[in-house]
């Protein structure tokens, strides 16, 4: 602990030497390498895992996407970037929209789910995270690490978060740490959200989002047909995340 007290004050200091920034938009990339999450599904047959290969390549090779987080102090808006705004996975359009309030401790997420669109609405509820006494340089920060589980998903979140941008934010659903989360990776390199850019800047209508249509539910009723859907899936040995964001 006094290891890590010691690494937060060290990161802490050029903070107190210059102008804190909390207010602009990250650009991030997020790579989603699909033959290691369906590697991971021991009852595909050879034949599936060799046709995942022809189709994927090797797990060298990724899926990518443009994505970008706009915040500030007080809240954060994480959504696909200009290039790829219209279109998911599948080239079918798609709306994707997470936005957190910090200060009502509300968030409202506008999420495309197995063919139906929901409005998650809830208050926010924070992950569950162990800052780790270790460093490294993303999109010149340095940044700390931390660690937590998504139960649902049964995956192992690692964040590398800027101490010197302090404000809470982070990319997908994942937030709550003393800095703004750069880099994330999701069980060990099938996926990794890796910040490009940081451009600080006043903003003003980023915010601004035209109404939307869905279904609106909560956080558990979400993780709900999440867990459900992933569950029936293996059950009949199905690659559950052909259909939901991993």
């Amino acid at each position: 602990m006094r290891k890590i007290a010691l690494l937060l004050l060290i990161l802490s200091f050029p903070v107190f030497c210059q102008e804190v920034k909390t207010e602009g938009i990250v650009q991030y990339e997020r790579t989603t390498f699909w033959a290691n999450i369906m590697s991971r599904l021991t009852y595909l047959s050879e034949e599936e895992r060799d046709r995942i290969k022809l189709t994927w390549g090797s797990s060298d090779e990724g899926w990518k996407q443009k994505m970008t987080l706009a915040f500030t102090e007080n809240q954060s808006l994480y959504q696909q970037g200009e290039d790829n705004a219209d279109q998911g996975w599948s080239g079918r359009k798609e709306t994707f929209f997470l936005t957190k309030n910090f200060a009502a401790e509300h968030s409202t997420d506008y999420i495309d789910l197995l063919g139906k669109s929901y409005i998650v609405d809830d208050t926010l509820h924070a992950p569950t995270w162990k800052i780790l006494n270790q460093i490294k340089e993303v999109a010149g920060y340095i940044c700390m690490k931390a660690v937590t589980v998504d139960t649902v998903k049964n995956q192992t979140i690692t964040a590398w978060f800027a101490q010197d941008i302090p404000v809470q934010a982070g990319p997908e659903r994942f937030f709550g740490l003393p800095g703004l989360i750069l880099e994330l990776d999701v069980n060990d390199g099938d996926v990794t959200i890796i910040a490009s850019k940081v451009e600080f800047k006043k903003l003003t209508n980023e915010f601004n989002l035209k109404k939307m249509k869905g279904k609106k539910i909560s956080d558990a009723e979400y993780n709900k047909i999440i867990a459900d859907f992933i569950k029936e899936s293996i059950k009949g040995e199905r690659n559950p995340f052909w259909g939901l964001r991993y």
